[in-house]
């Protein structure tokens, strides 16, 4: 009020001023304006410049800058998982990188308690089911599930560089080693990518790199866990896509590197897993369907030439099987890996399609995905179990997520998902492995979410070796089970800066 009265006073002293000087009041009133007008674009201007708490864009002379939401949606692994490239297109469009480099990351810190009924056998994926890394039937743990560190970079108004670096020692592929060994313990450049595109001129966009394979929806509905379908088909490797993006039709087509790919992509290049040929692709069209004015549903389906179950059945009994009739006596064990190993070379492509809808309104979502192999999986049949055929792959997901108040500043989200993986034929021990997730998270920010889940997995289904041969077995069995349990209690936050 005070400087309200004292700004009123020196406007009289001017006015009386210039009148005396001969300015008339409409130009005096004039130049008011303009002053008026010159402060609050200068108080904009300096506001556009500040920390906002809720993650908008930091500047810092138009050159480096971050956004907490914006890296925290780029980074997050359980929505929008295969589809980043639209998503940046559609910020820059919207203008939520303002910066020439945009900085960030995300860091998912998790603490669990999971118990199982049979030893070292735990079936959650998203920890590695082996022994190095959990034994006994019951553990627990404080840790640092993931973090990444990741830049957008704007080339020109059609250009832009993406690249992500990730730690995730519970999810890392080197073997033989504990979350505590160097081996799991190393940062990794996950995805990497030049993205031309500027949805402003064409519905046309490309990226050219290291990038996830646009195959299926493989979303979740759990705030953390991600789903079976995921775990299966989700695919990450090198290629080159091209898309087409309107506001309901979206249509892409990836080439993809041959041989065995980082995740999920595999297809002979001479009879090898070497990738040295682009023989591989992949297409995906889903349309969004407005079905009111804040309810969506899309439908959506897939098709890629060769996926990762193509392997057959590792068989050397003359080099890696032994008789120790001194201690079993007529007994045979694998004392070297038989079986399937995955990454391995095929013999032939095992193509795979996928069909999925998501329905969304302002309060619920819904997901559903089935997603299979066109072909048998060789190796799924072990030799030595003749009576199991060989079998496709077969994965299906089926979720729901309800917002509602609960007396906080924003809505609780509650989730339920129940997914499967059907790889073996009815009876053997590889046959299936079920994953029911109930979840709730809260938004402390769009970018901090606090997360609680309580997880059930029935059976016991590693991909290596699922249908037998691990070293150290007995000829004629699989380590695989369908009487194993594992519940799991999982806390946990995931944040973006």
């Amino acid at each position: 009020m005070k400087k309200k009265i004292l700004v009123s006073a020196m406007a009289m002293c001017i006015s009386s001023a210039a009148m005396a000087e001969g300015v008339s009041r409409a130009e005096f009133q004039a130049l008011v304006e303009r002053i008026a007008a010159l402060e609050a674009e200068n108080k904009q201007l300096r506001q556009s410049d500040t920390v906002a708490a809720n993650g908008a864009v930091h500047k810092h002379d138009n050159v480096v800058g971050t956004s907490a939401e914006y890296n925290y949606k780029v980074l997050d692994h359980a929505e929008d998982t295969n589809t980043k490239q639209l998503y940046q297109l559609q910020a820059l469009r919207d203008g939520k990188l303002e910066s020439k480099l945009t900085l960030g990351g995300q860091v998912t810190a998790l603490a669990n308690y999971q118990k199982a009924n049979e030893d070292s056998k735990f079936g959650w994926l998203m920890r590695h089911p082996t022994s190095s890394n959990q034994i006994g039937e019951e553990v627990s743990e404080a840790v640092i599930h993931s973090a990444n560190l990741n830049l957008t970079a704007q080339l020109s108004d059609d250009f832009s560089a993406y690249m992500e670096l990730l730690y995730n020692p519970e999810q890392n592929f080197a073997s033989g080693s504990s979350i505590t060994g160097l081996p799991r313990n190393n940062v990794n450049l996950r995805r990497a990518y030049i993205l031309w595109g500027n949805l402003e001129k064409t519905p046309f966009y490309g990226s050219l790199g290291k990038m996830d394979i646009p195959f299926g929806l493989n979303d979740t509905v759990s705030p953390f866990t991600n789903s079976t379908n995921w775990h299966s088909f989700a695919g990450l490797a090198y290629g080159a896509t091209l898309g087409y993006a309107t506001d309901n039709l979206h249509m892409r087509f990836m080439a993809i590197q041959g041989g065995a790919q980082f995740r999920n992509a595999n297809t002979s290049v001479e009879g090898s897993n070497v990738p040295s040929k682009l023989n591989n692709f992949a297409v995906d069209v889903n349309y969004n369907f407005d079905v009111s004015s804040d309810a969506s549903l899309k439908l959506g389906a897939s098709y890629q030439y060769g996926s990762s179950y193509c392997q057959g059945y590792v068989d050397t009994p003359e080099t890696a099987h032994s008789t120790f009739p001194a201690l079993i006596p007529g007994v045979t064990v694998n004392t070297a890996a038989q079986g399937v190993k995955h990454f391995n070379a095929c013999e032939d492509n095992n193509p795979a399609a996928a069909v999925y809808s998501r329905y969304e309104d302002d309060k619920l979502l819904v997901i559903a995905e089935f997603a299979k192999t066109l072909d048998e999986w060789p190796g799924t049949f072990n030799p030595y179990l003749p009576q199991f055929a060989a079998s496709d792959n077969t994965t299906f997901t089926l979720g729901g997520r309800y917002s509602t108040d609960v007396g906080l500043t924003d809505d609780v989200d509650f989730s339920v998902e129940f997914s499967r993986y059907e790889a073996g034929a009815a009876g053997s021990d590889w046959e299936k492995q079920d994953q029911l997730v109930f979840g709730a998270s809260y938004f402390v920010t769009p970018s901090v979410n606090l997360f609680a889940e309580a997880i059930f997995v029935d059976g016991w289904v590693p991909l290596n070796f699922l249908s037998g041969g691990n070293p150290g077995s007995e000829v004629g069995t699989s380590w695989s089970s369908q009487s194993s349990e594992t519940k799991v209690l999982a806390f946990g936050v995931q944040a973006g800066f």
